[in-house]
């Protein structure tokens, strides 16, 4: 695995149970092993790409060992993206 690899994730768009809790899609079990060696402080920087819309961001500790990637307002918008919506998201390190 190199920096120019990039991984797929495909899930349905979640909201963390608390208020104002981020929208998000949980990072393979897989990649989160392959990339540990690049988090700093649990984090993973990474590019992101989702439908027309390309970001730079981190993988995010979701609190039990995995990873997750967050979805904010303009991603969600951009792509018409609703709570359940089953999503593909390509990401690879940066």
């Amino acid at each position: 695995m190199t920096r120019d690899d990039w991984w797929t994730t495909t899930g349905p768009v979640e909201l963390f149970d608390r208020p104002g809790g981020w929208h998000f899609v949980r990072v393979p079990d897989d990649a989160t092993d392959a990339l540990a060696s690049l988090a700093d402080r649990g984090l993973i920087a990474v590019d992101l790409e989702l439908g027309e819309s390309a970001w730079k961001a981190s993988l995010l500790p979701y609190g039990d060992g995995s990873h997750f990637i967050a979805l904010n307002a303009k991603v969600r918008g951009r792509n018409d993206l609703d709570v359940g919506d089953v999503v593909t998201v390509r990401f690879r390190p940066r």
